[in-house]
C-alpha cells in the first residue's frame, strides 16, 4: 500500500489507527511536503506579475527547486514507513540458537541504521526547503506572505519530527562512531533549520 496514493481521509484514518506504521516519521515528511507545496504556491502567485518583475528569474528558480523537493518529500512519506517495517521484520526472525540470536542482533543493527538515515535525509531536504523559503521573503507576492510563513512553520515542525525519529533510532544502535556522526550532523541541521524558520516567521509577522 502506497501511502501517498491514499486520500487525505484514508491516510489520516490509517495514521490514527492501532497500526504501528505510518507514524511520526511519515507524518513529519507529510508536514514537509505541505510546507514546500505552500512555498511553490507562493512562487506560482508571484511569477509573471509586473510588480515582482525584478525578482522574476530568482522566484522562477525557487519554484523549480521547490517542485523537486516536493517530489522527494512525497517519496519520503512511504520510505519512512518502509524503514520502520524493516525494523519490525527483525522481530520475526528466529532466536532459538546462539547463531540465530547473533544474526538477529546484526539484522537489527543494520535495520536501525537504515531507519536513521531515512529521517536524516528528510532533515537535509527540509533545510533546503527553509533556505529556499527564506530566499523568497520580501521578493514574492505580499498577498501570500502568510502562506510563506506557514510554509516555514510546516517545514520546522517536519524538521523537529524527523530529528526525534533520528534520535529514537540512534538510541538502539551500538556503533558509537555511527551514533556520534549522526547526532552531530543531525543537531547541526536541526539548529540551522529551526533558527531559519524562526527568522522567517518573525520577519513575516512584522509585516502585518
Amino acid at each position: 500500500m502506497s501511502l501517498v496514493e491514499l486520500t487525505i481521509t484514508q491516510f489520516m484514518k490509517t495514521l490514527g489507527s492501532d497500526a504501528p506504521a505510518p507514524g511520526g516519521g511519515s507524518a513529519s515528511a507529510l508536514s514537509g511536503v505541505t510546507g514546500v507545496s505552500l512555498l511553490k504556491m507562493v512562487c506560482e502567485l508571484t511569477v509573471g506579475r509586473k510588480k515582482y518583475a525584478e525578482y522574476e528569474e530568482e522566484i522562477q528558480a525557487v519554484k523549480e527547486k521547490a517542485a523537486v523537493l516536493q517530489d522527494k518529500l512525497l517519496l519520503a512519506i512511504d520510505e519512512d514507513t518502509e524503514s520502520f517495517n524493516e525494523v519490525s521484520a527483525v522481530f520475526s526472525m528466529p532466536k532459538e540458537t546462539d547463531e540465530d540470536k547473533k544474526a538477529r542482533a546484526q539484522a537489527m543493527q543494520a535495520a536501525l541504521k537504515s531507519a536513521t538515515k531515512t529521517p536524516y535525509k528528510v532533515m537535509e531536504l527540509l533545510l533546503d526547503v527553509l533556505t529556499l523559503t527564506n530566499s523568497a521573503v520580501g521578493k514574492s507576492n505580499t498577498n501570500a506572505s502568510s502562506d510563506l510563513g506557514v510554509a516555514a512553520l510546516q517545514a520546522k515542525a517536519a524538521l523537529q519530527g524527523a530529528w526525534l525519529n533520528v534520535l529514537t533510532n540512534l538510541s538502539g544502535i551500538k556503533d558509537e562512531t555511527f551514533v556520534n556522526e549522526y547526532k552531530t550532523k543531525g543537531l547541526d541541521l536541526y539548529n540551522k533549520g529551526c533558527l531559519l524558520a524562526d527568522d522567517i516567521f518573525e520577519t513575516i509577522q512584522k509585516t502585518f
